[in-house]
């Protein structure tokens, strides 16, 4: 009888031979770690240390301020979304650079309700985004409150079981603009949109289980109840097929650092769509967002498209830092990346469940595809113990409480061979 090790390395050796993304990996800066991480901090893109001393030395040390105009520094946040863009599915001029994605959260949060009170918001008639029982959102019977002349939408729907960050963030946006918040799971959301809905805030993924959310249907289905939809993309951007134009999707954000490898504390980025834009209405109004930054002038303006998601003054060192990591996506296709995410996931499931004997692992990765995102979530008695003892054996994933094993395979960097020595190290720990 053949031995399932041998067999499955055997296996590990020729898809990769096969793997047209193989060639990525030397572009980065790796050791012989299987490095199962890249859904937190991804790795180092190997030309970034030699750019970065050039923004220092050349571009801050000898240019000093002149770099703002003659390196470039000014136009950045929307130079560096643009590079963004196709990896989401999103024309130029959609995306800006800057900030946290928790600060980008609550721009477009807050933004979104005050565009769902206003003339059309992600409900207006000539976006084919109807209310549910059919009214133009016009003659006064789609539960607008008659007090302030505003459209009476005093809900906001938050994921449930979101990133803690994004509920806290969105229970700080109902405060400040007099929602209601509603928690529910994605499955639950579309019964319960209302005319009373402003905002949904979903998560691409489940950052626990790596389960993949219906965004087109979800999306759909806020635009049918004339509410606005808001997608937090930290865990899908990089790793598949976002398309936010295709969808509709009114406001996203998502953060560089992981599977767009562009550092720790990288900058996130906010898009809003383009027939938005001229009604954005941002609650962090700074003078980088001015229609007029250098004029001082004290009232404010707010600049077009996209720049009004900007508020003050960029993070200059990090963006640039980002700028030289997305360089690894050069030639790259999106689908090629989520081809290789799918099969990277189904063998190392398969390696798991040929290695680790029956019964010490329970898998929460959706078996369906359309359903998974780009990461395998297992869970175990005593996980922590168990990922401390495979990072000290040269696997690194990590642990969420209290019992799930995460690994993140990011198709860029992350061979075939490295999926079956995780699942064989992870087998040998819980054995023994």
């Amino acid at each position: 009888m053949s031995d399932p090790r041998f067999d499955l390395r055997v296996r590990a050796k020729a898809l990769d031979a096969e793997d047209g993304l193989a060639v990525k990996r030397a572009e980065f800066v790796l050791d012989d770690t299987v490095y199962l991480d890249g859904n937190s901090l991804g790795a180092l893109p190997a030309h970034v240390p030699e750019r970065v001393a050039d923004v220092v030395s050349r571009q801050w040390g000898r240019l000093r301020i002149r770099s703002w105009d003659e390196s470039g520094w000014w136009t950045a946040p929307e130079r560096i979304g643009d590079r963004i863009a196709p990896l989401v599915g999103a024309a130029p001029g959609q995306i800006v650079v800057g900030d946290s994605t928790s600060v980008n959260v609550f721009k477009a949060l807050v933004a979104a309700v005050r565009l769902a009170r206003g003339a059309g918001g992600g409900g207006e008639p000539d976006a084919g985004h109807g209310g549910r029982d059919g009214r133009d959102g016009r003659d006064g019977r789609d539960g607008r409150d008659g007090r302030d002349g505003r459209d009476g939408r005093d809900e906001i729907i938050v994921d449930a079981t979101t990133f803690p960050t994004d509920g806290y963030i969105a229970e700080s946006a109902a405060r400040l603009t007099g929602c209601r918040l509603t928690p529910l799971a994605p499955a639950e959301v579309p019964a319960a949109l209302s005319s009373r809905t402003a905002a949904v805030l979903l998560n691409h993924a489940d950052y626990r289980t790596g389960r993949l959310h219906d965004l087109p249907g979800l999306t759909a289905a806020a635009h049918a109840a004339g509410a606005l939809a808001v997608w937090d993309l930290c865990h899908t951007a990089g790793a598949l097929p976002v398309g936010l134009d295709e969808h509709g999707v009114d406001l996203a954000v998502g953060c560089t650092y992981k599977y767009l490898n562009g550092g720790p504390g990288s900058p996130a980025y906010l898009y809003v769509r383009e027939e938005l834009q001229d009604r954005f209405d941002s609650p962090l109004p700074g003078w980088n967002s001015h229609a007029e930054p250098f004029g001082m002038r004290p009232g404010f303006e707010a600049a077009d498209g996209a720049l009004r998601g900007r508020v003050g003054t960029p993070d200059i060192l990090s963006m640039l830092a980002l700028e030289a990591a997305l360089d690894v996506w050069d030639g790259v296709s999106v689908d090629a990346v989520r081809a290789k995410s799918l099969a990277l996931t189904d063998f190392f499931l398969r390696c798991v469940e040929a290695y680790v004997p029956t019964g010490l692992v329970e898998s929460l990765t959706p078996e369906a595809h359309a359903e998974r995102g780009s990461q395998v979530a297992l869970r175990c008695e005593g996980a922590g113990d168990v990922m401390g003892r495979l990072i000290e054996r040269g696997v690194v994933g990590d642990f969420r409480a209290p019992d799930v094993l995460r690994f993140g395979f990011t198709p860029l960097y992350v061979s075939f061979a490295d999926a079956e020595r995780a699942a064989r190290v992870l087998a040998e720990i819980l054995e023994s």
